[in-house]
Order: C-alpha cells, then structure tokens, then sequence
C-alpha cells in the first residue's frame, strides 16, 4: 500500500458507483489498547462481502488522514482515519488507516466481486 493519492481514489470510486459492489469495512484498536493499559475498552467492527449499490463516493482530507463516504439509497457507509491505499490486480480498491506504529485501525475495501474469506489486506 502506498500513502493516499487523492484523485486517484476518487476516480477509483467513482468508476466503482451506481453498481452493486461488495464492501469490507472494518475498524479496531484491536489488542494493542489492553497491552498498553489494562483497563482499555477494546473495540472494533467488522463487515465483510456487504453487498451495496452507492450513488456517488467522495473521499476528502482530515488534515493527516481522510474520510472516506459512500452514499447509498437510504444512508451511508463511511470510514474515518484512511492514510493509505492500493488498487490490486483485481481492480479492488483496498483503503486502511494506520497509527503511528503502522498498525491497521481502519480499513475500507470495495469490490465488483466477492472478497475471499481470508483478509488479504491484513495478513
């Protein structure tokens, strides 16, 4: 993954509208927050192969990261804190948020088919 390039990500969701597309979208502090204080509330959120069909995408900066917003027919799907991005051999379009340590701790991807049942952005 490399860090974000704004008007290609865009682009990338813009050829990705209008059409039924499968997401992952998940989000975590995962371990590392009870590693480094017991009392921490781990918390996190996992969706996988959600098939959507969103109007339009817009991707806007954060200062440091960005976000990320999928408008669909009756709300949306967004994800907060993307530093980086690839767009694979498959044409997904793959979006995570790292901490400064580069521990995953958002991550958006989108589809035209179904994502296996591994997490190949998190191996």
């Amino acid at each position: 993954m490399k860090a974000i390039e704004q008007s290609v990500v865009q682009e990338k969701i813009n050829q990705l509208a209008n059409q039924a597309v499968y997401v992952h979208l998940e989000t975590t502090n995962g371990a590392y927050a009870s590693h480094f204080d017991e009392k921490a509330y781990n918390v996190g959120a996992f969706i996988r192969n959600a098939q959507v069909t969103y109007q339009h995408g817009k991707i806007v900066s954060t200062g440091g990261s960005y976000r990320v917003g999928l408008k669909l027919d009756l709300g949306w799907v967004y994800a907060e804190g993307v530093t980086d991005f690839e767009i694979d051999d498959q044409g997904r379009l793959l979006l995570a948020g790292h901490d400064r340590e580069g521990r995953l701790m958002v991550a958006l991807e989108i589809s035209e088919t179904p994502f296996s049942h591994e997490a190949e952005l998190h191996e």
